[in-house]
């Protein structure tokens, strides 16, 4: 199989290291070519928190105790995200990205979407320039008439969700099937920071908070996905009968090269989704088999 060409948008800063790093080196290790897109065209810098683990405790807004890390260092990226946030800077693409506004569709044979919590993410995902890209990639049939292989993982999945098609005037997920951060997810890692760990910044892990008199959870990554989709039970979590069950649905286990357990991944046709950085070497992994299957000669 020939070198693909993929593509990972990123935000100017604050994306998740582990979804965007870990995918950007399996992608690269099976051979591939993948380039990067930010807002103004300048290299992309990770939520910093997330690297460190730095401000996860509660002592972490006083200056000097914070480098004392317990919660941190388990809430944080773990080593597998570190290192290969760390390779990927010195990337050439990564180091060179393309403005949003510079992309074209033909230009790539393969479309991943991260994601990340913190407020620097809101530029990607209230982008009208890339969501406008993402709905043009979703909408595009190569000469076969087939669409051309979508991941996304995590809020990556939000941003699919906000991308219109010209073609039926709805979110490109209407009619598909995907999953994402499940409320229950969300919620466990906001209750744990803004009652304990992180309080002095309670909405850290809350990307979009509720205005008054909405429900809890209704700006949540799961409620907004499911008002794009075409029904709420193409929202896809985790079975109850599930193998693993536990190691899936707790937020306590990540998974592994060559031990999927903890994962959840969905596909439908040519789209892949993931829910969170537990799932992305299975991610990253089945995606680049969906690009081997798709291109194959």
């Amino acid at each position: 199989m020939r070198t693909l060409n993929i593509l990972i948008p990123l935000p100017s800063t604050d994306f998740d290291p582990t979804e965007a790093a870990l995918s950007w080196q399996i992608l690269r290790d099976a051979g591939h070519a993948v380039h990067f897109a930010t807002p103004d065209g300048r290299r992309a810098h990770a939520d910093p928190v997330m690297i460190s683990g730095r401000g996860l405790d509660p002592w972490g807004w006083i200056p000097g105790l914070n480098q004392l890390r317990l919660i941190g260092l388990f809430l944080r990226a773990d080593r597998f995200g570190r290192q290969a946030y760390h390779a990927m800077e010195h990337d050439v693409h990564f180091r060179h990205p393309k403005r949003y506004d510079e992309l074209r569709v033909g230009d790539y044979d393969g479309l991943l979407l991260p994601g990340g919590h913190a407020p620097g993410m809101k530029a990607y995902l209230e982008n009208p320039v890339l969501q406008a890209f993402v709905a043009d990639y979703f909408d595009h049939k190569d000469a076969q008439g087939r669409h051309k292989p979508v991941a996304a993982v995590c809020h990556g999945v939000v941003l699919a969700a906000r991308s219109v098609s010209k073609v039926t005037g709805k979110s490109v997920l209407h009619g598909r099937k995907t999953t994402a951060l499940t409320w229950k997810l969300e919620k466990s890692a906001w209750d744990l920071t803004r009652l304990f760990a992180r309080f002095w910044d309670p909405g850290y892990y809350r990307t979009y908070g509720e205005a008054k008199g909405e429900p809890a959870g209704y700006r949540s990554v799961e409620q907004e996905i499911k008002r794009a989709l075409a029904g709420e039970a193409d929202f896809i979590d985790v079975p109850r009968d599930a193998p693993h069950h536990f190691r899936k649905t707790s937020g306590l286990v990540r998974d592994r090269r060559g031990d999927d357990r903890a994962a959840w991944v969905v596909r439908d046709r040519n789209y892949l989704s993931a829910r969170w950085p537990g799932d992305v070497h299975s991610f990253a992994t089945q995606f680049a088999g969906m690009l081997e299957q798709y291109y194959a000669p």
